[in-house]
């Protein structure tokens, strides 16, 4: 789920339809080439970026869902790989690295899956990166920057030399990305966004779409629009008082399609969550489980 926001493109790199055939190896910057995998959807537009890094390929960068065809072409671009960096383990970008990193013998990099019902359990990583760890690959290196919010999980990698972010589902083109609480956390979303502009970054190649620039200009962009969002939230909790998710919704979300309905609720539970922590507003009642999407969800909220 990705919400439309205005000025966060920045400048788009390239982008074509064609670019983003399934199974092509496209160049997107120096020793980085891109295969999107054949999984497009109203979720993750023309498919999830599976990145190569290298020439010959060193290191694989989300290598995506766990479809055949998709870790057939992986195996066969990037035979010598020695590692898999994974942003985060939900089901269209991690499913794949168990498979490609027992075939190659790679080291898994990412962090361990929260069981919150969302996530990719498969994936258990050799090496769970810390802030500002840096992963040599001969003539590249990558730095590990936590970035939790879509996922308590996500970790964004930045290129060295370059300034290239892959930002797998922290950034994406125009849009932003469901926060899928209760892992996912507004708070901890926007903390990440101010202190990735303390990076040297210059262009960002996300999880799903085409790289595109002005990094700076683009992160700006989707925290003024979640604040827009916060505010909104607000005062509609101030205008009729106590009220559930489920009849928030249409008020704060109305103009999202039926079929991504239960996304944006994602997204407005952790506006509310994060609002009750500022002491903003309040939650009455209980939930009957964690899974809201299951079962019903007693809860209301009030101002």
């Amino acid at each position: 789920m990705a919400a439309r926001h205005d000025g966060a493109g920045g400048g788009r790199l390239e982008g074509t339809a064609s670019a983003f055939k399934p199974g092509v190896l496209t160049p997107v910057a120096p020793l980085v080439r891109r295969l999107v995998a054949p999984n497009a959807s109203l979720m993750t537009g023309p498919g999830t970026n599976t990145y190569l890094l290298g020439d010959p390929v060193v290191a694989i960068i989300d290598p995506g869902p766990n479809d055949a065809g998709h870790i057939a072409a992986i195996l066969a671009f990037a035979p010598q790989a020695r590692c898999v960096f994974v942003t985060h383990t939900h089901a269209d970008h991690s499913p794949a690295a168990r498979v490609v990193g027992e075939r190659l013998g790679a080291e898994q990099i990412g962090r361990l899956p929260p069981d919150d019902g969302r996530q990719d359990l498969s994936f258990r990583p050799d090496t769970q990166p810390v802030r500002d760890q840096i992963f040599d690959l001969g003539e590249l290196a990558l730095k590990a920057i936590d970035t939790p919010g879509h996922a308590s999980n996500h970790v964004c990698y930045l290129l060295q030399p370059g300034g290239l972010l892959f930002s797998g589902d922290h950034l994406l083109e125009g849009v932003t990305p469901v926060i899928l609480a209760p892992d996912g956390d507004m708070a901890a979303y926007l903390d990440s966004l101010e202190r990735l502009k303390s990076y040297p970054l210059e262009q960002i190649a996300p999880g799903h779409g085409g790289l595109y620039g002005a990094p700076m200009q683009a992160i700006d962009a989707v925290i003024a629009h979640r604040l827009t969002r916060e505010r909104e939230v607000l005062a509609a909790l101030h205008a009729v008082g106590a009220v559930s998710i489920d009849a928030l919704l249409p008020q704060i979300y109305r103009h999202v399609p039926t079929a991504l309905q239960r996304f944006a609720r994602c997204s407005l539970e952790a506006h509310l969550i994060k609002l009750e922590r500022d002491g903003r507003c309040r939650q009455h009642g209980l939930q009957d489980a964690q899974d809201t999407q299951d079962t019903q969800d007693t809860r209301v909220w009030s101002a």
